[in-house]
């Protein structure tokens, strides 16, 4: 997390600093970033960066979990209140469009989650879904309350394993279509969503 020096920066000096990370990051994996080049172009001394975050590392985590995660939950959380009357998997299905709208509002924000998926570390990453996963159980262990409520999924299922359960899969398909199947047309897309959420609902048992 970033040091109170840069939280007692004007709001206007903050979000350039963040500005220019962010378009640095979009550019190049995590490697390659240069913290002179964002100093450069946010116009402050290099010196001042190590004031307000311990290094490259930590402004990284700060732009995952703070910036990106945030304001996608923000984003996430705006089609869950619009869908209150909706049962359990025709939210699950939204959130799923939502967060590829989100994508496509905010591409250099997706570019950043693109190269984290494909370049990052393994240890690194870890640390970043170690911050972001309890977000994201959080606000499914609320769809699920609701689910439940509404009968649309067995009350005797264990909440926060569900949950943990259904984050872990959509990390992992993010994944997969970012790394194997690189599809980009909206109605394969949907296709693939459709068939995870087939899963998720009817299990892969057969029923005879």
């Amino acid at each position: 997390m970033p040091k109170d020096t840069f939280f007692n920066l004007s709001i206007e000096k903050r979000q350039r600093i963040i500005d220019m990370a962010i378009d640095e990051f979009a550019k190049y994996s995590y490697d390659k970033v240069s913290i002179s080049k964002i100093v450069d172009k946010a116009e402050i001394a290099k010196g001042s960066f190590y004031q307000y975050f311990e290094d490259k590392k930590d402004l990284y985590k700060y732009l995952l979990l703070n910036v990106i995660v945030e304001k996608k939950v923000n984003y996430l959380s705006h089609f869950t209140l619009k869908m209150q009357e909706e049962s359990f998997f025709e939210v699950l299905k939204a959130l799923y469009i939502a967060g590829i709208n989100f994508a496509k509002d905010n591409p250099k924000l997706a570019e950043i989650s693109d190269h984290f998926t494909k370049n990052t570390d393994d240890n690194l990453k870890k640390e970043i879904y170690d911050g972001s996963i309890p977000k994201s159980n959080a606000l499914l262990e609320g769809l699920l309350l609701k689910g439940i409520a509404k009968g649309d999924l067995n009350p005797d299922i264990d909440i926060k394993l569900t949950a943990y359960i259904l984050t872990s899969l959509t990390i992992s398909i993010g994944e997969y279509f970012i790394k194997e199947l690189k599809v980009e047309d909206d109605m394969e897309i949907m296709t693939l969503i459709d068939n995870m959420l087939l899963i998720f609902e009817k299990g892969i048992k057969n029923k005879g």
